[in-house]
């Protein structure tokens, strides 16, 4: 209890009174209006981004282009609090593009650029999908520097889990712009198994250029956007079973625009020197098995070590042995920055061991304006140092977020599979793991916490397990025993601050009043479907354009394109764009990883929030070369 005290005083001392090195401004991607035109019921709905680095006193003037026409100014007043309009003078038949403006201090700006009005409820991305494949998890980076989004996304044939012997087919990850257009191919080759615990690809700007990159492990044969192979051609690793469990592992730095790799080296950490001899003792005691589980469970983000540019974090393992590394991808040059592991002799390290999640989170949890590593039930510093090991072990869903607004800081909820303990759904204090409140579960696979209630303060949870029941408040409290039908994933997505449910590609609303569940998007009406078995999630849940409730990037029943899906529904609450929220924006980054999590932000956001205060962040754009 006296480390608790003493790091929640520190943390007390940091908000009160910072020092100005931690006022430092993060490093982050520059992005335009992002605006979006959507036929509806009652009109055109135009929405549009406000940035993380706008005054907050900004207004807007909306103007319409009929068949390339004049313009026409749509609002009688300006719009200043909200990023929405509902165009109902628009005649449907014309062809309608819009553009805004930004008034500020008596000033208009000049004419922003004009996006024309979809012609379906959905935006269409036409698809190559290679022949017994289907476009898979999805992340979303400026990978052209124009300050729009592009799209990456794992296109998956044959894949098996981890714990499923068989040859699957070759990993590929492909590019698209959101006009369509195709931008690159990188096949991982046979010597990266498919399967949602060894690909956890990250799109982000790693070295501040104005555009993204794209990272993942690679091996012999693995073939860049450019033609290019990495290692060995010829070389085939697999075993009989379909493992791979020789052969040299890397991973690599591909160009965001071309796919070409940049840089590649060793993959840390590499497999134990007892490979060839994979069923040997010491192997099962080091990883949890020898026969190639446990010892390819891969995680991967993206965080801010240093408080102002992004560094790349990878993984193994976490069941027993766990090896986190950081790394940098500055001016042409990839560095380790640290490596974590806790088997390498220290002895206070082997409590970190078997902590893992079937994912990860990244936030700044102690106040310093540095990221730290939460990696399930324990975390790690920046610096690579252990902050500490809860020691309750592994789990399926986790969630980092300030559920409870009364309390400092961050808290995470957590669930935990064949818990040893009476912890199996939790909530605890992200700064220190102290369980807050706890349900006792033999066994958890699925817990949400988000804010689906506006009678009580801070969000709301529910976990699937046995002897589990109902819905809980932020101090445990039970206030339902009826729970959502879904505990998977969530999106803002209608006009009030609560948050909506997602599972597969449906979208659902808690009825607090009645303790129901109420559809209001059917992924079957658009002919999409869900990803992943009974992970069912969609392809990507983020916002990706228009005012602050998100995206959702489905792919269709025909595998010949992806669809993507933004509300037509009014606003009155004006919110910066998430992704200029760093902590949302870094859950972006991860969400492909592994079991995909819903994104959260790092401050409250609820019923009953205040409005955010604008992030301590500068944006680059691209200057080209």
């Amino acid at each position: 209890m006296k480390r608790f005290i003493s790091l929640h005083i520190i943390y007390f001392t940091l908000l009160c009174f910072p020092i100005l090195s931690f006022a430092q401004q993060r490093q982050m991607e520059y992005l335009d209006r992002g605006l979006v035109a959507i036929q509806s019921e009652d009109g055109i709905f135009v929405s549009w981004r406000q940035l993380g680095t706008e005054p907050e006193d900004l207004a807007f003037n909306l103007y319409r282009i009929e068949n390339d026409g004049d313009p026409v100014k749509v609002n009688s007043n300006p719009i200043s609090d909200s990023n929405n309009f509902l165009d109902t003078s628009a005649d449907p038949i014309q062809d309608n593009s819009y553009y805004v403006t930004t008034l500020h201090d008596g000033k208009e700006s000049k004419q922003d650029e004009a996006y024309s009005a979809w012609d379906k409820p959905y935006l269409s991305i036409p698809l190559r999908t290679p022949e017994g494949y289907h476009a898979n998890d999805a992340s979303v980076g400026d990978l052209t520097g124009d300050g729009k989004y592009e799209i990456v996304v794992h296109m998956v044939g044959n894949g098996k889990d981890n714990s499923q012997k068989g040859i699957t087919t070759d990993p590929i990850l492909q590019a698209y712009t959101l006009a369509g257009d195709f931008l690159w191919e990188i096949n991982l080759g046979k010597n990266i198994r498919e399967g949602a615990h060894y690909t956890q690809f990250m799109v982000y700007d790693l070295d501040g250029d104005g555009r993204a990159e794209i990272a993942c492990k690679t091996a012999d044969g693995t073939t860049d956007g450019q033609g290019k192979v990495i290692g060995d051609v010829n070389a085939d690793h697999r075993n009989a079973d379909g493992y791979i469990l020789k052969g040299p592992e890397f991973f690599t730095i591909f160009d965001g625009l071309t796919g070409a790799a940049l840089a590649t080296t060793d993959y840390i950490p590499s497999r134990h020197p007892s490979i060839e001899n994979p069923n040997s003792d010491e192997m099962k005691d080091i990883w949890g098995d020898g026969y190639g589980n446990r010892i390819d469970r891969f995680l991967a983000g993206i965080a801010y070590l240093d408080g102002e540019k992004p560094s790349l974090i990878l993984s193994r393992g976490y069941y027993t042995r766990t090896v986190i590394s950081a790394w940098n991808w500055r001016e042409g040059s990839l560095n380790e920055v640290w490596t974590f592991d806790s088997h390498d002799g220290d002895e206070k390290n082997k409590k970190y061991a078997g902590q893992g999640y079937h994912s990860l989170s990244v936030g700044d949890i102690d106040g310093d304006g540095k990221d730290e590593i939460v990696f399930g039930s324990m975390v790690i510093d920046h610096d690579g140092r252990g902050l500490y090991s809860s020691q309750l072990g592994h789990g399926d869903a986790m969630h980092l977020s300030d559920i409870d607004p009364d309390r400092p800081g961050m808290e995470i909820f957590g669930i935990h599979e064949r818990a040893r303990h009476p912890h199996g759904a939790n909530l605890r204090d992200a700064l220190t793991g102290e369980v807050i409140w706890s349900y006792q579960s033999a066994d958890v696979g699925r817990g949400i916490a988000i804010d689906v209630d506006p009678r009580y303060r801070g969000f709301e949870s529910w976990a699937s397990g046995d002897g589990l029941s109902g819905v809980w408040n932020v101090k445990g409290e039970k206030i339902s025993d009826k729970k959502p039908s879904s505990a998977n994933m969530a999106i803002w997505w209608d006009g009030d601050l609560l948050r909506e449910l997602l599972d597969g590609v449906n979208i659902d609303k808690w009825d607090w009043e009645n303790s129901k569940s109420n559809r209001i998007l059917s992924g079957a009406d658009y002919q999409v479907v869900r990803n992943n078995g009974t992970k069912s999630n969609p392809n990507l849940s983020a916002d990706i354009f228009g005012d602050w409730r998100e995206e959702l990037i489905t792919r269709t029943e025909d595998g010949k394109e992806l669809r993507i899906f933004s509300t037509t529904i009014p606003t009155e609450y004006r919110i910066y764009t998430l992704m200029h929220n760093p902590h949302y924006r870094l859950s972006v980054a991860w969400q492909n990883v592994a079991y995909n999590q819903p994104p959260h932000t790092d401050y409250y956001f609820g019923y009953d929030m205040d409005m955010p205060k604008l992030p301590a962040i500068r944006t680059i754009k691209y200057q080209g070369k």
